[in-house]
Order: structure tokens, then sequence, then C-alpha cells
């Protein structure tokens, strides 16, 4: 069984961006563009640098459910709303 993790970004522009990946390292260099993929918002405001990341999750249906909490949350709050999801969820 694959783990998955909820990820957000801070972008070269002060956006940010929310996404799962099943390995942060990867998908940060793609983004990055120092591998092939990474999203397309992300490719136009590199460098972007990772704010925040959730602990283990078992499935992306969990993942796909948290990083829609998350992107709900206004700008200000997503990164305290990821980091504080482990003790209010499990």
């Amino acid at each position: 069984m694959q783990d998955y993790f909820v990820y957000i970004l801070e972008c070269n522009d002060g956006s940010y961006y929310t996404g799962i990946t099943t390995d942060t390292e990867r998908r940060l260099r793609q983004h990055n563009g120092e591998l092939v993929g990474g999203a397309k918002y992300t490719s136009a405001r590199r460098p972007v640098q990772l704010l925040a990341i959730s602990t283990r999750l078992s499935s992306r249906s969990e993942a796909s459910k948290l990083e829609y909490k998350v992107k709900k949350q206004k700008k200000g709050a997503k990164v305290a709303f990821l980091e504080a999801y482990e003790s209010i969820e499990r």
C-alpha cells in the first residue's frame, strides 16, 4: 500500500500551491523544473519552496479529502490548518 502526503508550496510570487504526492522530494524537484512533471501553475512561478507537509496518509482518498479541506482555508490559515490537522483528526 502506498503512503500519501498533502503538501503546501510557496511560489516565487507569494502564492500557495497545495497538492498530493507519494514522494515529496521528487514532486518538489518536478515543480522546480529539475525533473519532468510538475504543475502548470508552478512552472510560471518558480522557484517554489515547501512550506508544510502532512504526516503519512493511508489512501489517496484520505489525502484528497485533506487537500480539499486545506484549499478551502484562507491563505494565512492553510499552513496552520495542515499542521494542526494531525492533532484534530487523528
